[in-house]
C-alpha cells in the first residue's frame, strides 16, 4: 500500500497504483483497458457459468418482461338471418388460437329456448361463462313466471349482463336469432359492453368482414337500383349461408372444419351440419 502525496489518511490499492504508473508510461492506457476488460469478462463468465465452469441451462442475462393477459382470441365466425317466419343462426366449428387448432367440433351456437338461439365468438372461456349465466337467468325466469322469455327480452337481459361487466368485459361478440312475439324472425347484434340493435342479418367473428358485404348485397340489396326486393325464403337463406361460409373458409384460417346451421321456426329448432375445408 502507498501513502497519498498530501499526507492524508486515505489509501489506494497496489492495483490502482500500478494503473497510475502504467498511465504515466508509454502504452499505459492500453494496459489499463486490457485489465478492465479481463475483469469484466471474468465477472460475466462467473454469472453465466456454474462452479464447474459449464454454461447454466436456460440462462438469459437480458431484461425479462412479466405480464399476464386474461384474454385470448379463439377465432370462429357466427351469422344470423331473419325471415318472415323464421330465423337462422349459423357458426363454424373450429376452435383455434394462433396457428394451433384446439378442436374441430366446437360449434358456437347455443340453444336458449325453443325459439331463441345465441351465437358467440371471441374468447371461448368467456363464451361458456356467459351462456351459463344466461341459462341460469332463463331458468329463474321460467320458475318465477311459468313461461319462457321471449327473444326480445333475452336481448335486453343480455345487454344488462354485458354492461355490468363493462370495466372487465367479456371478450365475446354475440348475435341472438329467434322469433318475436308475433312469430316473425328477429336478429339482435351486440358489442362487448352491451350496446345492441335489431337487424335483419348480421355476421360476427373472425370472418365477419368477408361475410357482411355478401349479406349486404344478397339480402340488403345495398346500393343497388332497379332491384325488386322480394321476401327471403327459408331455402334461399339456408343456401346463402352455406355459400358465404364456404367462401369464408377459403380465406380465413380461423374459420373451417364444419358449419352448423340452426333453423328456427314455430315448429321448433332444426339443425344442419355442412362440412367445410379442414386445413
Amino acid at each position: 500500500m502507498t501513502l497519498p502525496a498530501d499526507g492524508g489518511t486515505s489509501f489506494r490499492s497496489d492495483a490502482s497504483a500500478q494503473e497510475t504508473q502504467d498511465l504515466s508510461t508509454s502504452g499505459g492506457h492500453i494496459a489499463v483497458i486490457q485489465r478492465v476488460l479481463v475483469r469484466q469478462l471474468k465477472m460475466i463468465s462467473a454469472q453465466a457459468c456454474g462452479a464447474n465452469g459449464k454454461m447454466k441451462d436456460y440462462h438469459y442475462s437480458g431484461p425479462v418482461e412479466h405480464k399476464f393477459s386474461p384474454y385470448a382470441f379463439n377465432g370462429g365466425t357466427v351469422l344470423a338471418v331473419a325471415g318472415e317466419d323464421f330465423a337462422l343462426v349459423a357458426s363454424d366449428t373450429r376452435l383455434s388460437e394462433g396457428y394451433s387448432i384446439h378442436s374441430r367440433d366446437s360449434p358456437k351456437c347455443y340453444k336458449l329456448t325453443d325459439t331463441t338461439v345465441i351465437g358467440c365468438s371471441g374468447f371461448h372461456g368467456d363464451c361458456l361463462t356467459l351462456t351459463k349465466i344466461i341459462e341460469a337467468r332463463l331458468k329463474m325466469y321460467k320458475h318465477s313466471n311459468n313461461k319462457s322469455m321471449t327473444s326480445g327480452a333475452i336481448a335486453a337481459m343480455l345487454s344488462t349482463i354485458l354492461y355490468g361487466r363493462r370495466f372487465f368485459p367479456y371478450y365475446v361478440y354475440n348475435i341472438i336469432g329467434g322469433l318475436d312475439e308475433e312469430g316473425r324472425g328477429a336478429v339482435y347484434s351486440f358489442d362487448p359492453v352491451g350496446s345492441y340493435q335489431r337487424d335483419t342479418y348480421k355476421a360476427g367473428g373472425s370472418a365477419s368482414a368477408m361475410l357482411q358485404p355478401l349479406l349486404d348485397n344478397q339480402i340488403g340489396f345495398k346500393n343497388m337500383e332497379n332491384v325488386e326486393q322480394v321476401p327471403l325464403s327459408q331455402e334461399k337463406a339456408v343456401q346463402l349461408v352455406k355459400d358465404v361460409f364456404i367462401s369464408a373458409a377459403e380465406r380465413d384460417v380461423y374459420t373451417g372444419d364444419a358449419l352448423k346451421i340452426c333453423i328456427i321456426t314455430k315448429e321448433g329448432i332444426r339443425e344442419e351440419i355442412v362440412p367445410l375445408r379442414k386445413d
